[in-house]
């Protein structure tokens, strides 16, 4: 069964990473919104990030849309979902246009997205220190896919409006619509795993406004409105996962890790466990004292290793945790997540963290990376995500290792995982009783068995 999307879209993609989308995502979302518009708002790829921008700048969870991870049936399909009922949806780029999963195709790209929600593509350009330059740059990515519509070029950084106006003249078509002047006194703080996470402490509402402001004064947001209701029909087909039955209904009660440690989580997978019946209960590891009442834990990821004091010293909550995993209860964990199981964390100065001491090994950060990319899952056993040979997606971004590695006699290791392009296997996968735990974060788009498995066990 498919259905018509006819929300207005506008891709805003980049030159490459760094070039600034993030903001001018956040302030053409704020800006659209002071203006009374409903915003939906989407990150291509596998960030969590950025994300948390969107969230803050639109009032509402911003939706990731992974080719890879997801495929097209679950990217459309998610994207009409979340856009439905919105007067504009924004859909920030990864990387450059072009850049995916790997080097010898679209898949994983910006580019790949676009193409399937045949979305006009607005191109942002780091701009300070050229002027005619930017039309040999602009020419390049307009003309690489004659399928994509690249239709606008916001230039960032630019330094004041005598530069922009050079910018206007050697661009023509697609034009400039505009930019956003060098400002580095209010960027957006950054860290070793890119921006932080933007709540609002680090990121007042004052500093989105400010946002809000720029893009109003120098890009012509009529402009991109209109390109963006240029964007034709699409038809989608239902695959975002179950819908809440009443049968269904308050099958169960999932525990979801939510603080300043915790809060890597797509928001797709979070729809899929609440519409298969599952309710969620946020709970702190850091603040609060006792597991809220509960079937199972979901601990995603986030930044453990910067609240690990914080977390070693709530000792009443570790125990609590080590407990409802001993008691045989359903835990999934999430790099973040499986940290904290880990009897420690290890930060880089040397000092270590007790943690809870479920998985038998130590966190140790790194001081350089340790794994990134896509990854494939095919579990090797039964869990309490499905029966063994079910098959998923994610991806992995961590500083961190096991050491030493989880000890196979008391800890099952229940995945093979490969990495994209490699046809050979690692075990991964940390099982002790019903606690999975992995570095891997899942996208369940691509395995809609996996939630439902997870929420059948913890409903039994």
């Amino acid at each position: 069964m498919h259905r018509v999307c006819n929300t207005p879209r506008l891709v805003l993609a980049g030159v490459s990473s760094g070039v600034g989308k993030t903001t001018v995502s956040v302030a053409l979302t704020r800006a659209l919104r002071a203006r009374g518009l409903r915003v939906a708002v989407f990150k291509c790829g596998p960030d969590y990030l950025d994300p948390t921008y969107h969230a803050r700048a639109a009032g509402a969870a911003s939706q990731s849309l992974d080719g890879w991870m997801m495929g097209r049936d679950a990217v459309l399909a998610t994207f009409a979902l979340a856009s439905r009922g919105a007067d504009v949806a924004l859909i920030e780029g990864m990387m450059g246009l072009f850049d995916g999963a790997g080097a010898d195709g679209d898949d994983g790209s910006t580019a790949q997205i676009a193409k399937w929600l045949e979305a006009p593509v607005a191109l942002v350009v780091d701009a300070g220190g050229m002027a005619r330059s930017l039309a040999a740059i602009v020419h390049g990515f307009a003309s690489f896919d004659p399928v994509l519509r690249v239709t606008a070029v916001v230039a960032n950084r630019v330094g004041g409006r005598g530069h922009l106006d050079l910018l206007h003249v050697a661009q023509k078509a697609p034009p400039v619509v505009g930019g956003l002047p060098a400002d580095a006194s209010h960027a957006f703080p950054e860290r070793h795993l890119g921006l932080r996470t933007a709540d609002e402490a680090t990121v007042p509402d004052a500093l989105l406004d400010h946002w809000a402001d720029q893009a109003s004064r120098w890009i012509d947001i009529d402009a991109l409105l209109e390109i963006a209701r240029s964007a034709p029909p699409i038809a989608v087909g239902d695959a975002a996962g179950p819908t809440a039955s009443p049968a269904r209904a308050g099958s169960c009660r999932i525990g979801i890790a939510q603080d300043s440690a915790f809060h890597f989580y797509y928001a797709d997978n979070l729809r899929r466990l609440e519409a298969l019946g599952a309710q969620l209960v946020p709970f702190s590891p850091i603040a609060d004292r006792r597991l809220p009442e509960v079937d199972g834990l979901y601990l995603g990821g986030g930044y453990p290793e910067l609240f690990a004091r914080d977390l070693a010293a709530n000792g009443p909550m570790r125990d609590a945790v080590r407990a409802f995993a001993e008691g045989g209860a359903p835990v999934y964990a999430e790099c973040g997540g499986l940290m904290y199981l880990t009897r420690a964390i290890v930060t880089i100065d040397g000092a270590r963290h007790a943690m809870a001491g479920v998985i038998p090994a130590e966190a140790r950060m790194c001081p350089q990376l340790q794994a990134l990319g896509y990854v494939e899952v095919e579990t090797r056993a039964a869990t309490i995500l499905g029966p063994a040979c079910t098959r998923f997606r994610g991806h992995q971004f961590r500083y961190s290792e096991l050491s030493p590695a989880a000890d196979r006699a008391s800890t099952d290791h229940v995945y093979a995982l490969r990495t994209r392009g490699s046809p050979d296997s690692v075990p991964e996968g940390y099982r002790v009783r019903n606690v999975v735990a992995s570095y891997v974060h899942a996208h369940w788009a691509s395995s809609p068995g996996v939630p439902a498995a997870l929420v059948g066990a913890c409903a039994r």
